[in-house]
């Protein structure tokens, strides 16, 4: 039953409040003597009386005090083997076991429990954090690269085709093995720079300048990532390479000037090719254009005159059989269409009286002129039926008048 229950012993009062009275609890100092005495009593002291002093009784050299001693001493030690006996490690970290200075095992992230030193040490390695090498340059407090921070002996590099080449690398790793990385080299981080050192210098001595400093950059890094991987794993370092850029590739300060003039005339001499290229490009459709139209155009007058010449002959050959079956209406049939179609064509008629001296001269192109400035009358255009009218008497007149050439000439002869 507790102690402040009803119905219970009010004695067992844990503060003291004897009696049934309630007086509150205790005085701090009282709590405080009453725990001294009993330290006191457990290490061999004796406590005063009741009425005695309120400090504890010292103890005495000699006699029991020196047990308590060595039972404390005793408490300490195990305490301190326990806690040393407790390791903690961290996700990104892996703990390499060692008794007695050989190794056994590596202790995952978590709690893990071991020997107490001296018979077995833990040695912690951060295996996540990614660590960084510089060749050719360091960085300045602010992060930057710099001019002042370029490391000569590290950056002049010499190439395949004998030129002298200032490339900057910047190297990220980590430990892919804590056991490796502090066992079998002596210096990891310094075998990885002498490493990536190495294989850039002979990337960059199988390399010519211009492929550096143009289109094999790339390849470069990753030629130099697969050689310092390489050699690490070789070594057994536990490394492992994680990126490699290539911040910088130029040539030396020293002739700086006289690449970039050199730079310069090549991008002038690409314009100028680009430049001509698109005037070409321009020209040339144009070109072509014109000769397959002029193509085209002989190609059809060629067509044009073949055909021409073609119906000409078979017209030729229907009026050689015409002809060969009735010659003088033929002869006469072609002449006049020949007659028709010359003063067809003409604006001035030459007309012959029959019987008279004089010729009639019909000036049609000044008759239709002037009928087209007459105002208000429509322009004079002959018909078709007065052209061949018109026609038909030139083509007498002129019958006639051979006729009568023709009928002179044999009057002359019979004389």
């Amino acid at each position: 039953m507790a102690w402040n229950e009803p119905g219970g012993s009010k004695d067992n009062d844990p503060w003291g409040n004897r009696g049934g009275k309630d007086q509150g609890p205790p005085d701090l100092d009282e709590v405080i003597r009453n725990i001294q005495k009993k330290l006191n009593g457990i290490f061999g002291g004796k406590g005063k009386g009741d009425g005695g002093g309120d400090g504890p009784t010292p103890i005495r050299a000699g006699g029991s005090g020196a047990g308590g001693i060595g039972a404390l001493i005793v408490l300490l030690v195990v305490g301190l083997a326990v806690y040393d006996s407790i390791h903690v490690i961290q996700p990104a970290e892996r703990g390499v076991v060692q008794r007695f200075g050989k190794y056994v095992d590596v202790m995952q992230p978590g709690l893990n429990f071991r020997f107490p030193r001296p018979i077995e040490t833990v040695i912690r390695v951060d295996v996540d954090r990614n660590r960084d090498v510089l060749i050719g340059y360091r960085s300045g407090g602010n992060g930057r690269t710099t001019k002042s921070a370029t490391v000569p002996g590290e950056a002049l590099m010499l190439t395949r085709d004998e030129n002298i080449v200032d490339v900057r690398f910047a190297i990220q790793y980590n430990v892919k093995s804590a056991r490796d990385y502090l066992f079998n080299v002596k210096d990891p981080d310094l075998t990885l720079r002498e490493a990536s050192e190495s294989a850039v210098r002979e990337i960059v001595g199988r390399s010519d300048m211009d492929f550096l400093l143009k289109e094999g950059r790339s390849d470069v890094v990753e030629r130099v990532k697969a050689l310092t991987q390489e050699t690490l794993d070789r070594y057994g370092s536990g490394l492992m390479v994680i990126s490699v850029n290539m911040q910088d590739a130029q040539p030396p300060a020293e002739v700086q000037h006289a690449f970039d003039d050199a730079v310069k005339a090549r991008e002038d001499q690409q314009r100028v090719i680009n430049e001509a290229e698109a005037y070409s490009n321009d020209i040339l459709p144009r070109a072509r254009g014109a000769a397959a139209r002029q193509i085209e155009e002989a190609d059809g007058y060629k067509e044009r005159v073949v055909a021409r010449a073609e119906g000409e002959a078979k017209r030729f050959e229907r009026i050689l059989t015409e002809y060969l079956k009735a010659p003088d209406v033929t002869r006469e049939r072609i002449y006049l269409e020949t007659i028709e179609e010359v003063f067809g064509n003409s604006t001035k008629v030459m007309v012959d009286v029959e019987g008279g001296n004089n010729l009639l001269y019909l000036p049609l192109d000044r008759m239709m002129d002037r009928g087209a400035a007459s105002p208000g009358a429509a322009p004079f255009t002959p018909t078709q039926s007065q052209l061949d009218q018109a026609a038909r008497s030139a083509v007498r007149s002129a019958e006639q008048l051979i006729q009568r050439e023709r009928d002179s000439s044999r009057g002359r002869e019979r004389r």
